[in-house]
């Protein structure tokens, strides 16, 4: 009995322990160096989201080099599912996790919890009935996003295999998300790391040796990301966490909800304008340039995307930085954060444009080995990498708006770019050009979102100068 009593104490003091590490940890929000702040938080969502670019280009190279030039089409065909799908995930991801953000820079421990359980019952309710619609309706929608009878079978195969998985992959990314706001970024990437190795193990295996073709690359990926959902799911059953799953915290909260969608709208509406943007590019490239002219954007996506997702890295380290000092009323660490990371992505993405720029054809023969299509990728990777540079200030600068609750200037900078300049010039381009419109209209509409956003942002400082003015 006396055993019994000193290891009950032990076990409630190593929770204790944990749960002081756990809050000193979220209060380092508010009084460490932003710069240190940015690099531990910035570092290792960097590394995952790296990791993960590198998974869909693997992926991409496996089914490229070991499926075909078609297959490569028919992967592009796909994209827009992976924006729409990405777009409810976000609309849960990201609005809880920036919630949950503000929520710990109030100290406000409760409702943290409850954001941690609902956000588990949202990704569930959303992943089946995303998943059960989608596969009803699934050869339809494929022709409306440009499938040819050439591409057809490849992006059907790959999406029926993704689809049934749709639950588990909002899972996994919701949760993800959660652990970088709850101060463990490292996790988060340790996660990440796992999934994308695993995934590049299993790609081989049943492309090649099980011959599943595509269907063999959508299944590496589910399985993968099962495997990290139970790790996750370990991490938050344990009730020494300071946010754990608990008790009634899955009971749905209207108000929490009503956050999490307000603040989720910003980047669902960025990832469903993608959607909208990419099938009117595949429908217009499949009519001016055919089938190989949608597999040379599948490749131009693919290498563009690497250099984004670091800036989404820098982002994701950026978010919880911003949403604390926000919420604890520290506007001079907030706008600090901001310049840095505004700084950082202009640097990676300029690193990406000369890339681009000078070495586009040995990008291409990544995927390829196929001349046709090399010729017309590294052609596109030329002209619609052009703005690179200036993409880095209208991310950070919009998932800033995103990350401080500001929802409404959020949703008007991401549909800016795509809706209110892309669209337009999808358009009107590719009449008085051919498939070449389709390409400039890229670098035409990046240029213009940025002298936008720039506006916004000058209007903003200006108007939170006084604030700042009483942190000195």
């Amino acid at each position: 009995m006396p055993n019994e009593k000193i290891w009950h104490f032990t076990l409630l003091a190593l929770s204790l322990h944990r749960n002081m590490d756990n809050r000193k940890s979220t209060l380092a929000l508010g009084t460490k160096p932003v710069g240190k702040l940015l690099m531990q938080y910035a570092t290792p969502a960097i590394a995952a989201m790296v990791a993960s670019s590198l998974y869909n280009m693997i992926d991409s190279i496996f089914i490229g080099q070991g499926v075909g030039p078609m297959a490569i089409s028919g992967l592009a065909i796909t994209f827009p599912f992976m924006n729409l799908s990405g777009a409810f995930g976000a609309a849960i991801g990201v609005g809880a996790s920036t919630t949950l953000s503000v929520r710990l820079g109030q100290r406000d421990y409760r409702t943290a919890q409850k954001i941690l359980g609902n956000t588990v019952v949202l990704n569930t309710i959303i992943g089946i009935l995303f998943g059960v619609t989608c596969l009803v309706f699934l050869e339809p929608i494929l022709r409306i996003f440009g499938a040819t009878d050439n591409t057809l079978p490849y992006a059907n195969e790959y999406m029926t295999v993704l689809l049934l998985g749709s639950v588990i992959t909002y899972q996994y990314f919701g949760l993800n998300a959660v652990l970088r706001a709850a101060s463990k970024p490292h996790m988060a990437m340790y996660v990440t790391i796992f999934t994308v190795v695993l995934n590049t193990a299993l790609d081989p295996l049943f492309i090649y040796v099980f011959d599943m073709g595509i269907r063999g690359a959508a299944l590496a990926t589910i399985l993968a990301q099962a495997l990290a959902l139970t790790w996750q799911l370990r991490v938050f059953s344990d009730n020494r966490e300071m946010l754990h799953f608990q008790k009634g915290c899955y009971k749905l909260d209207v108000d929490i909800v009503k956050n999490i969608i307000a603040i989720g709208m910003s980047p669902f509406s960025m990832n469903a304008c993608a959607c909208i943007i990419v099938i009117f590019i595949n429908t217009t490239l499949v009519r001016h340039g055919g089938d190989i002219a949608v597999g040379a954007f599948g490749i131009a996506h693919r290498i563009g995307f690497v250099f984004f997702m670091i800036v989404m890295g820098i982002n994701q380290g950026m978010q919880p930085i911003a949403g604390y000092n926000y919420g604890a009323g520290n506007y001079n660490r907030m706008m600090q954060v901001l310049k840095l990371s505004i700084l950082t992505a202009t640097v990676v993405m300029t690193t990406g444009w000369l890339i681009g720029e000078v070495a586009p054809v040995y990008c291409a023969r990544l995927f390829t080995n196929d001349r046709q299509l090399t010729e017309i990728a590294a052609h596109g990777i030329r002209i619609s990498m052009l703005c690179f540079p200036l993409i880095g200030f209208q991310a950070v600068t919009t998932n800033f708006f995103q990350s401080i609750g500001k929802a409404k200037i959020s949703i008007f900078l991401s549909l800016s770019r795509q809706m209110i300049f892309l669209l337009p010039l999808l358009i009107i381009l590719p009449v008085r050009m051919g498939e070449d419109g389709v390409w400039w209209a890229l670098p035409a509409s990046d240029a213009t979102a940025f002298f936008t956003t720039l506006t916004i942002l000058i209007a903003y400082i200006r108007k939170i100068k006084p604030k700042q003015a009483t942190n000195v």
